[in-house]
């Protein structure tokens, strides 16, 4: 049987971000457990900030079709999430609202398991209870579990991976079911 496809994304572009180096260590935890493995930044698929009217003389953006088709072909997708007042952050909202202009829209093909790390105690907890709402109400399956990491300055080692045993036996196990998961729903 061919391995679960799993695209992996942060929901931001800022250097040193702390959530990319979530997404980072997950990838590296989900081909070790054999998932097919696409790590990629949204910092290269650009698009303009959401507007029914700039699409209405554009078109959705060449960048969105092409994430929307490569999210398309994966199986899962893990997103690493910051919180951004308690909510999602204004790319990833802004990416999520033109997938979803696409016909038919990635989420509804895709089993979506997702994390966010914060220098709080809390790991961006808040920010993942908005962004799965949108993305429920895009009629997407998400997995129960989110991967939660506070204390984002001392949260990996120097080659990326977590700092802390705990962290990583549960970025494993999340791993795995989503693996597990979208493995019998493709079939």
């Amino acid at each position: 049987m061919n391995p679960v496809k799993l695209i992996v994304f942060s929901g931001s572009i800022r250097n040193g971000s702390h959530n990319t180096k979530l997404a980072s260590a997950v990838s590296a935890i989900a081909a070790d457990v054999g998932a097919d493995v696409t790590h990629i930044s949204l910092k290269d698929y650009p698009a303009p900030l959401f507007d029914s009217e700039w699409e209405k003389e554009n078109g959705v953006p060449a960048s969105v079709t092409e994430l929307g088709a490569l999210m398309s072909a994966s199986d899962a997708a893990f997103l690493a999430s910051p919180e951004y007042n308690s909510g999602v952050t204004p790319l990833l909202k802004n990416t999520i609202d033109w997938l979803s202009r696409l016909k038919p829209h990635p989420f509804k093909e895709t089993v979506f398991s997702l994390g966010g790390v914060s220098p709080g105690s809390l790991g961006g907890i808040r920010g993942l209870f908005a962004l799965r709402t949108t993305l429920v109400g895009l009629n997407a399956i998400v997995m129960p579990e989110q991967l939660t990491v506070g204390g984002a300055g001392s949260a990996f080692n120097e080659d990326g991976s977590f700092s802390n045993e705990r962290t990583q036996s549960l970025a494993t196990a999340q791993l795995e079911r989503l693996i597990d998961v979208a493995g019998r729903l493709r079939n």
